[in-house]
């Protein structure tokens, strides 16, 4: 329930923006210029720096990745009860840079010719990363529930707020890989300590530029400081990130949920535990996936034993929790760009432009240069298509997004089909790829992202955020996972599901056929999901 003076406040209808805006802009783009620098060169470190193979660096890579989108849990929980917006985000920030100086250090003491990395500089990688984990926990789910409070409640500017903001995260994520990829991508190994620093640089940059400003300019409409340490526990639910960092405020928990929840909790705990251990074993004991994919499992089961849940809210949850299980395919195939797919840049893309070779981390700004570039596209084609009436349903739209995900991966298949691995193939099919992928997202992520917000039930918003955001989890650990069948020569030929994968044909021809079939699956349930989300109509009395 909002407070009177907050529902007292009018409704702005100036277009101006309050510059707390900006200076959230700036620490968020910054921030996303230290991830994204960091990400374009941590498979490349593993596999050239670290002498990793590809398979384990894969598994690496998933397990970071998948990490990175569990903590914000922990961190807005961490938020909303003791510490607040602001001492969140400076504890995540500091945290972060910690973490990037860790790998600078790390790849400081790479030498040339090394056979095997030693081991205080394994440890180094490992406490790097570990503190971006938990760091990124605390920074990235506080700073975009700040975004929205900067307005009166009912303002009309919120949207195109969220807007701006989104385009720092895209600004930050475009030109972090040219910069870290110049300094840190130069073929020579010892390079890569530059680029961590210079993502280190930036961190420390977007902090600071918080740390000055905050009390100036994060303020809310009536100049009061926004995110300060609360007061007592309140029943709310925090904002989280998704994967296409758009932030998105969960409304307020106003019900609590049933009190057979609490009954229910060893069942649950037991469940967990049980799942988590089967899980471990077919993963041959990979703990954090088996953690990261039990609880993708047993959190929609926790929902559902909730006896308070009426008829009408039950199919609600269904589609978020339907549409949620797409998503893992969408990740899983989407976010090999900083894993099989930088691979494949490195070595099997013809780099060339004149006598300037092409960083092979520079092809990881090409998703966010072509989201600047076709987001207001969409946009357009979403409201002309809503004012003729033919604007598809989420969940049709979502459908749409997977395929554009396939006809991605079956451009860069053909590419490379009678290639063999000393033949290097033009940039045109890695880049096209790229902007089939950047399709996709755009029909998917964003609005399967509003949807969850318009179907929780009040009292199971933050739980149901939960449940998507564990998806995405899920969604980025299945990358690392196949991530690791990238076929490498003169080592056996993986498979998967009894599919030989004896070359890079098989390899991206996996990704087409995944994301066409649950592109058509959910084609085939689509009309059902959106009889199921829709309100139904009461007769006039």
């Amino acid at each position: 329930m909002h407070s009177p003076s907050a529902a007292q406040q009018p409704v702005s209808t100036s277009s101006s923006h309050p510059k707390g805006l900006y200076v959230l802009f700036a620490t968020e783009m910054w921030e996303r210029f230290s991830y994204y620098g960091m990400r374009a060169l941590l498979i490349l470190y593993m596999t050239q720096a670290l002498v990793f193979d590809k398979e384990y660096s894969s598994l690496i890579y998933g397990n970071y990745t998948s990490l990175v989108y569990l903590t914000p849990l922990l961190g807005g929980y961490v938020a909303d009860r003791y510490w607040g917006n602001r001492r969140s985000i400076l504890v995540g920030g500091l945290m972060m840079a910690l973490g990037q100086f860790a790998l600078f250090f790390s790849a400081s003491m790479y030498t040339a010719g090394q056979a095997t990395a030693p081991q205080t500089q394994l440890l180094l990688f490992m406490l790097g990363l570990g503190l971006l984990i938990f760091g990124n926990g605390f920074f990235k789910p506080n700073i975009s529930s700040m975004v929205g409070s900067l307005y009166p409640v009912g303002d009309n500017r919120i949207d195109s707020a969220y807007t701006i903001f989104y385009m720092g995260i895209n600004l930050g994520a475009f030109f972090s890989p040219l910069v870290c990829g110049t300094l840190g991508n130069t073929g020579n190994p010892e390079d890569f300590k530059w680029g961590f620093l210079a993502a280190g640089i930036g961190m420390l940059i977007g902090s600071l530029t918080f740390e000055l400003f905050k009390n100036k300019y994060v303020i809310t409409a009536t100049g009061e400081a926004l995110g300060a340490k609360p007061e007592q526990a309140v029943a709310h639910s925090p904002v989280v990130p998704v994967g296409t960092d758009a932030p998105v405020r969960a409304e307020t928990i106003d019900q609590p949920a049933g009190k057979s929840f609490a009954s229910k909790l060893p069942m649950l705990i037991g469940l967990f535990v049980v799942v988590y251990a089967l899980i471990a074993w077919l993963m041959s004991y990979d703990w954090v996936g088996a953690f990261v994919f039990a609880a993708m499992i047993v959190t929609p089961v926790a929902v559902l034993a909730d006896n308070s849940i009426t008829p009408r809210e039950r199919q609600k949850i269904y589609v978020i929790l339907i549409l949620s299980f797409f998503v893992i395919f969408f990740w899983g195939a989407f976010e090999q760009a900083g894993a099989s797919l930088t691979f494949f840049a490195d070595e099997q893309t013809d780099r060339q432009l004149g006598s300037y070779t092409v960083p092979a981390s520079y092809f990881q700004s090409a998703n966010a240069l072509f989201i600047i570039l076709f987001a207001p596209v969409f946009a357009l084609i979403w409201t002309l298509m809503g004012k003729r009436g033919i604007e598809p349903s989420s969940p049709l739209k979502m459908s749409i997004g997977l395929m554009f995900l396939a006809i991605g991966y079956l451009i860069i298949a053909f590419g490379v089909k009678g290639v063999d691995a000393s033949t290097k193939v033009s940039m045109f099919w890695l880049i096209t790829m790229y902007l089939m992928h950047t399709f996709g997202e755009l029909c998917l992520s964003p609005i399967g992202l509003a949807l969850v917000n318009k179907l929780a039930p009040l009292r199971f918003a933050s739980l149901l955020m939960a449940v998507w955001f564990l998806a995405t989890a899920a969604g980025n650990k299945f990358a690392g996972v196949l991530s690791a069948l990238y076929p490498e020569p003169g080592k056996p030929a993986p498979s998967f599901v009894g599919f030989e994968i004896t070359g890079l044909y098989e390899f991206f021809m996996i990704f087409v056929f995944l994301s066409a079939a649950a592109s058509l699956v959910l084609f085939l349930i689509y009309r059902k999901l959106t009889q199921m989300m829709a309100e139904p109509v009461v007769a006039a009395a």
